[in-house]
């Protein structure tokens, strides 16, 4: 309530005050004059009321309207979290799915794949496959010992396997490649022997052919390539130990 109003209000009341004391101690009014006092105080006290109401309404108002902007900036605030978290949400959610993506592609590299070697589906596993291309890197740069020593740890290591064939051939290559034909010759016998169905087998016999004509054992290089044309006639290598065992006569 306004200090004014209240101010107005208490002079009113000891107004009243006065003026009903004063008959009982001076004798000065009589009773109209009393009543004359009580409207005019009953009329000043109507005259204040609305102001009173109008400033408690106001400061209601007031109060209202600085609540609903309280209100408000909490809204906004709490809106602005809520994008936040969503926004962490969803790029939680994208985190969560690149990681399932990746770790599936990374199974599935660490899965065997088939693959045709020497016109054969075989499966390899990826760590077997990397170990063969190693080794064939080294042969494709002429660093032949490196890759007949990786070519043999890889036939230790996966005796069975697809590649295994090309290996063991690949190996004879490089002791001839290195002119030791000794082991040449022992390396592509082993390809006839453990891998008699692989297309590298006539190939291994036309080399081991080669082999003994530079050891000067034609003897031996002539068995090696009839004993091609027996087991595999149908082969481009057949055909050239025909035209080889024709220039022995």
């Amino acid at each position: 309530m306004n200090k004014t109003i209240k101010s107005s209000i208490a002079a009113v009341f000891m107004a009243a005050a006065y003026s009903a004391a004063m008959p009982a101690h001076a004798g000065l009014f009589d009773d109209e004059e009393a009543r004359k006092a009580i409207l005019d105080l009953r009329a000043k006290i109507d005259a204040l009321t609305p102001q009173i109401d109008d400033k408690a309404t106001k400061k209601s108002l007031l109060e209202l309207s600085t609540q609903n902007e309280q209100l408000r900036q909490e809204i906004a605030k709490l809106r602005g979290q809520v994008e936040v978290l969503a926004n962490e949400l969803a790029n939680a959610q994208q985190r969560q799915k690149d990681f399932y993506v990746d770790l599936d592609n990374r199974l599935r590299k660490m899965e065997p794949q088939r693959v045709t070697v020497d016109g054969k589906e075989v499966s390899i596993d990826p760590t077997e496959q990397k170990m063969y291309d190693a080794a064939f890197a080294l042969y494709k740069s002429g660093d032949y010992r490196s890759a007949g020593a990786s070519f043999a740890d890889f036939l230790r290591r996966y005796p069975q396997s697809g590649l295994a064939p090309s290996a063991q051939y690949l190996l004879g290559n490089t002791y001839y490649a290195q002119r030791d034909c000794k082991n040449a010759i022992s390396a592509q016998q082993a390809v006839v022997k453990n891998f008699p169905t692989s297309p590298k087998a006539a190939d291994a016999l036309l080399n081991i052919s080669t082999c003994y004509i530079e050891l000067k054992d034609k003897n031996s290089a002539k068995k090696a390539l009839e004993s091609l044309l027996s087991q595999y006639p149908d082969t481009p290598a057949a055909q050239t130990a025909k035209e080889r065992l024709a220039s022995f006569k």
